[in-house]
């Protein structure tokens, strides 16, 4: 069940950031999916990295910055020519 509502929640985060992204995006639902779970772990990556506790481990990022990372993965993509 963890990995449905993950799945359904980079759907609506990749779906999200395209419409943030200036400039045409095109990609699909599954893409769209699959780019939002990833910036989504890209954002709890980066705020696990900046969190000063020692011992810390991957914690799941916020809303907001979830479609932040989103928004850096298409930008990756987009330049790799993927998206």
């Amino acid at each position: 069940m963890k990995y449905i509502t993950m799945i359904v929640v980079g759907l609506v985060v990749g779906i999200l950031a395209r419409f943030i992204y200036p400039g045409e995006v095109q990609m699909g639902l599954i893409l769209s999916a699959v780019l939002g779970v990833v910036g989504s772990f890209l954002a709890g990556f980066v705020g696990s990295m900046l969190d000063k506790e020692p011992g810390t481990q991957l914690k799941p990022a916020g809303f907001v910055y979830s479609i932040l990372g989103a928004i850096a993965v298409i930008f990756v993509a987009r330049m790799a020519g993927v998206a």
